[in-house]
């Protein structure tokens, strides 16, 4: 008798076993060829043949074209998304720059290591076409490694400390920044500042720190505290300011959030701002503006930021070797100092 069973259709998973390669290598040949290999992209093209593997017309056209999208990676914990504004302000602003492109922006929040595997993975099977990293962590980025092994092409919102070399950045240059924030508070009168440093694994956290000792010399090490860029942080870090340094006549908090944070600690105090206490922060968010007293500060150009980030993300895509800009900050100057 002769079996006139249909015969079952070849599947990924059979050209994924005739090629050697994993089922997300044949996908990703399937859909444009992102970042795979020229022997791995071989060895799957002999297998589609081979088992007679059919691609349906919405993945042929795939195989010619872009995903059209980019990811927005946020490594930080969902709830920094919505508490610092910066970062909803890059977004806007990279998804307006992508818009001129008639490309969409895919936001991945990735501040577990879970979370950042699954970004990993997303990004690597060709989804998009690329990643803006934003606020990156010296030593809790491992993952990078594998979007560089993979070529994926990536800028970064400031250096991507660890990655400098393999990795794109666009910056607000925070050293520069730092310094004539200081100089200002010296040139006011003040002779004894204090510092909220940010987070001494972000590359802001450290060229702050560094521009703020490049101006005012050698610091008492009690005149520095740390935050990690929030309101509450920023408030116990002034705390600790008034008990190791209680003369201080103005403080420079590393962003304007911790800035509004330490307003509320020396209000909390007695301590009148700025006549008493004269407080800078580094920013120009929209909180700088609303804050009572309003906060003086240096603003960093995020919309540039952002739409220069695109540019030169648009143009790792299409080939080119990633570029490093560092862009000028502004004193802005109002009631806190």
């Amino acid at each position: 008798m002769t079996d006139h069973r249909p015969r079952r259709r070849p599947t990924i998973e059979d050209v994924a076993r005739a090629s050697g390669v994993s089922r997300g290598t044949v996908s990703r040949v399937l859909n444009g060829g992102h970042w795979v290999s020229d022997g791995a992209r071989s060895a799957v093209e002999k297998a589609i043949d081979s088992t007679g593997y059919r691609i349906n017309a919405h993945a042929r056209s795939l195989a010619t074209a872009r995903g059209d999208s980019v990811a927005f990676l946020l490594t930080e914990q969902q709830e920094r998304f919505f508490d610092d504004p910066n970062f909803s302000t890059l977004m806007r602003g990279a998804a307006d720059a992508l818009a001129e492109q008639d490309m969409t922006l895919v936001l991945l929040l990735a501040g577990t290591d879970d979370d950042q595997r699954r970004a990993s993975d997303f990004i690597r099977t060709g989804r998009v076409d690329g990643a803006l990293l934003v606020s990156s962590h010296a030593g809790r980025l491992a993952f990078l490694q594998d979007l560089v092994d993979a070529h994926v092409p990536v800028i970064s919102c400031g250096a991507p400390l660890g990655h400098e070399r393999s990795i794109g950045y666009v910056a607000a240059d925070d050293v520069e920044g730092a310094r004539r924030m200081a100089a200002h508070l010296l040139a006011s009168g003040r002779e004894r500042i204090g510092l909220i440093a940010g987070p001494q694994d972000t590359s802001g956290g450290r060229d702050r720190l560094a521009g703020f000792r490049d101006e005012v010399g050698d610091v008492d090490p009690a005149r520095i505290a740390y935050g990690d860029y929030s309101r509450a942080s920023g408030d116990a870090a002034m705390e600790q300011l008034l008990r190791t340094a209680p003369d201080l006549d103005a403080v420079f908090a590393a962003n304007d959030v911790m800035a509004a944070g330490a307003i509320d600690a020396l209000h909390r105090a007695g301590r009148r701002v700025p006549d008493d206490v004269a407080v800078a922060g580094f920013d120009d968010a929209p909180i700088a503006s609303r804050n009572s007293p309003t906060l003086t500060t240096m603003r960093q150009p995020f919309d540039r930021i952002a739409h220069e980030m695109v540019r030169m993300l648009l143009e790792v895509i299409g080939g080119r070797p990633a570029g490093r800009l560092t862009l000028p900050t502004e004193l802005v100057v109002r009631e806190s100092a």
